[in-house]
């Protein structure tokens, strides 16, 4: 590995780590409307953190997991989100290089951070879904990776496509199933893998969420048809896959 090399993994890796505190600051703040710029404070004393308690990954580990003020515990949540963030850029960098293994790993990050939002709150903010589009077709134009044509199309497909789902959804069992952030992400990972992996995506999330909610049945026994399980999360997983790897057939 040459020093360029080098510098670039290790400044992508003290970014992702940066980035991956504001993403799971946002994703606590932005579904409950509370501003991202306000100070961080203990969840329990409510005592504003210094500078030093903030240091990614590293003031977690030094405090033991606690509020330097109060000694309570803080939970994993920070530094777990952290590390995924750290992990999407990694992976990133198996694939990609330059430029775009920057945009990749933006990308990633917005994708983790609707992942928590909606896995949580069953949300999917504006913010975060609607620039997916624009961006995807620009990333593509630049990369040369598909034609504006397929990205563009893959954006109006992949909404199109979820809107009609939840109408089928709605017709068939009665009540709302499948949201319009849905369709919004599904527009914006579209614009990003192109038309022709658009049926990957669905197809990969769709397995993704069969395999997690299997699962949560048998941990937790029978699960009702009318529990909801959010599927943004999966749908951002398969994005992410679909756009590294291709589609998974052709």
């Amino acid at each position: 590995m040459s020093a360029r090399e080098s510098f670039t993994l290790l400044l992508l890796a003290l970014v992702s780590v940066s980035i991956g505190s504001f993403v799971a600051t946002l994703a606590l703040r932005l579904p409950a409307g509370r501003s991202i710029n306000g100070r961080s404070s203990c969840p329990h004393c409510a005592h504003v953190l210094a500078p030093l308690d903030l240091v990614p990954l590293l003031s977690w580990a030094a405090l033991k997991g606690r509020c330097r003020y109060c000694r309570r515990s803080i939970g994993v949540y920070y530094p777990a989100v952290e590390l995924a963030a750290l992990g999407l850029a990694l992976w990133a960098v198996t694939v990609l290089s330059g430029w775009l293994l920057w945009a990749t790993a933006i990308f990633g990050w917005t994708l983790l951070a609707l992942a928590l939002i909606d896995w949580t709150h069953f949300v999917l903010p504006d913010v975060l879904t609607l620039p997916l589009a624009p961006a995807g077709i620009v990333v593509n134009w630049l990369a040369g990776e598909r034609s504006l044509l397929d990205a563009a199309l893959g954006a109006i497909l992949g909404y199109l496509a979820f809107i009609a789902i939840a109408w089928a959804y709605r017709r068939w069992r009665g009540r709302e199933g499948l949201g319009a952030g849905d369709a919004k992400l599904l527009a914006g990972l579209g614009a990003w893998v192109g038309a022709s992996g658009l049926p990957s995506v669905v197809l990969l999330a769709s397995l993704l969420a069969l395999v997690v909610a299997l699962a949560a049945q048998g941990l937790r026994g029978r699960r009702s048809l009318s529990d909801r399980v959010p599927f943004g999360p999966f749908l951002a997983a398969a994005g992410w896959v679909v756009w590294l790897y291709g589609p998974l057939f052709g």
